[in-house]
């Protein structure tokens, strides 16, 4: 119950940052290694911002369900 509130806050903020700034991953790539010849080429992937909807969308519904967890043990 406490976990699930927690889980749910970290993933509506996580959410609203990629929906707001943007996140973008880079990784480096090794093309060519020809004894001493090494090229390397990195590219960046950016993150959807759809992802950061669907991250608080799921955020608020764990909230909710924390929430309403913490109520149904104290009753």
């Amino acid at each position: 119950m406490r976990a699930t509130l927690v889980l749910g806050i970290l993933l509506v903020l996580a959410g609203g940052y990629i929906l707001v700034q943007g996140f973008s991953v880079t990784t480096n790539r090794e093309v060519v290694d020809i004894g001493p010849l090494q090229a390397s080429v990195s590219e960046k992937k950016s993150v959807p911002t759809w992802v950061g909807g669907i991250g608080v969308a799921a955020g608020l519904v764990l909230v909710i369900a924390g929430a309403g967890a913490g109520k149904k043990l104290r009753a």
